[in-house]
């Protein structure tokens, strides 16, 4: 999702409470905050010395000990003046691939995409979710399509693939 769509989102969902599952059937508790708002240029080598060039929006997602019994999720009219006032310091790429950053006691620091959202009653339920890792240079490091799915590893140090 872009940057400039969850933006709209919420902006057409004021009213809503604004909820993100981090994982199928969990989500971040009531007491999240925005705690910061990254603007990312990668500029990235492969291991077939390929090179490439993006930028991603990466909203991170806390959980304040002091309020763990909050009930109360934060509305989107909320959120959207938190980013607003973010993109007025530093104004947010907009057409660049949007992340949330988030971790718990029980999940690890990972970097989520948005792999969809859902208005459910009075929520607006954003459905994050984690990519694999890849190998970007498949062609030039040998790696036959068929082995993409193998549990073993296909990029190994003979391959001259890394």
């Amino acid at each position: 999702m872009k940057t400039h769509e969850f933006l709209s989102l919420l902006k057409e969902h004021p009213n809503k409470n604004l909820l993100f599952e981090y994982k199928p059937g969990e989500l971040v508790a009531p007491n999240y905050h925005i705690t910061e708002v990254k603007n990312i240029t990668v500029d990235a080598v492969d291991c077939g010395a390929g090179t490439d060039y993006w930028k991603e929006t990466i909203i991170q997602l806390w959980e304040s000990p002091k309020e763990k019994d909050k009930r109360e999720y934060m509305s989107a009219y909320k959120a959207l003046s938190i980013l607003n006032k973010v993109d007025k310091i530093k104004p947010m790429e907009k057409e660049v691939e949007v992340k949330f950053e988030y971790s718990n006691p029980n999940f690890h620091t990972a970097q989520l995409f948005v792999n969809g959202h859902q208005i459910a009653g009075d929520n607006l339920v954003f459905h994050l979710g984690v990519e694999q890792t890849d190998c970007k240079a498949k062609e030039t490091c040998g790696v036959p399509v068929e082995m993409e799915t193998s549990s073993e590893n296909s990029c190994s140090p003979e391959s001259g693939c890394c």
